[in-house]
């Protein structure tokens, strides 16, 4: 290994600097650069960099330095990126699908169809996530009731293109989780279905639905690998707030008919199954 670190250096292939002490302990690829009273954060997606501070010298000062290091360009405000729209307002900002749900009719050649006001049957929960994902498990041998779901989730779409996330300036950053689990709701192998969602004060910032990878033998047992998933996201999220000197020492979860417990800790979860989940609050 250090033969070849030696090459690098004598063939000029690459410039060999020291690892950043500002980089995020749960993402590899975020960074937090203090400068004085000052916060510049930088996330890294491939060859794509988003970067943000109050300071606006700060942010003229690292696209400087990127440039004068980089061959690259800069793109100005942060308006697109990755299929969302970003709109970035006085109190807030506003996150939407608008030209992606465009692309996507024009490629299937659905401009013209009419919009539905549920994406699936009446009879099948009412989940974005979770339908898309009901079509994706037949995608290797699909049937024609398949293409009829997929046509009707994009006709779904196409009747709520300016739906989109506000998150607003002013507010709170208490963590709080929610799971939900839907029993024995798929009709092909009997598994139920996990879903959470994590807010950060009024904010929606994370959330799935994910089909569950055991058959569950009670809607407790369901609930309680819902709340499992819930758990594990929300302690990563903590672990990350971290590196904005926030500190949630007990973030509750809450089940949607008001079941709730707190998760300072996986011990939490794994050392109160049926009594935090289900009979109320610990």
């Amino acid at each position: 290994m250090q033969e070849e670190l030696n090459q690098f250096e004598r063939n000029k292939v690459w410039e060999l600097v020291q690892r950043p002490t500002h980089q995020s302990k749960v993402d590899r690829t975020h960074f937090r650069i203090q400068d004085g009273e000052s916060i510049l954060l930088v996330q890294i997606y491939v060859d794509d960099i988003i970067f943000g501070s109050k300071n606006k010298e700060l942010c003229d000062k690292f696209s400087n330095l990127m440039q004068g290091k980089f061959e690259m360009s800069m793109m100005g405000e942060l308006t697109f990126f990755l299929g969302l729209q970003v709109k970035q307002m006085k109190d807030g900002t506003f996150i939407s699908q608008t030209k992606y749900t465009i692309d996507l009719m024009k490629k299937f050649g659905m401009e013209e169809k009419s919009s539905v006001k549920i994406p699936m049957n009446a009879s099948v929960k009412m989940d974005m996530d979770a339908d898309v994902g009901v079509c994706a498990r037949f995608q290797s041998a699909p049937k024609e009731s398949h293409m009829t779901a997929a046509k009707r989730i994009i006709r779904y779409l196409k009747g709520c293109q300016e739906v989109g996330l506000r998150y607003p300036k002013e507010g709170g950053f208490k963590l709080i989780g929610y799971s939900d689990s839907d029993y024995d709701g798929c009709r092909v192998d009997r598994k139920s279905t996990s879903y959470t969602c994590q807010m950060l004060g009024n904010r929606l910032v994370s959330w799935f639905s994910k089909k569950q990878n055991s058959i569950a033998t009670s809607t407790g047992e369901a609930e309680y690998i819902a709340a499992g998933c819930c758990c594990a996201q929300v302690l990563w999220m903590r672990q990350q707030l971290r590196d904005y000197d926030i500190e949630e020492r007990e973030i509750p979860i809450m089940r949607c008919l008001a079941t709730t417990l707190t998760c300072s800790s996986t011990l939490d979860l794994i050392t109160k199954p049926s009594k935090s989940l289900r009979l109320g609050s610990p």
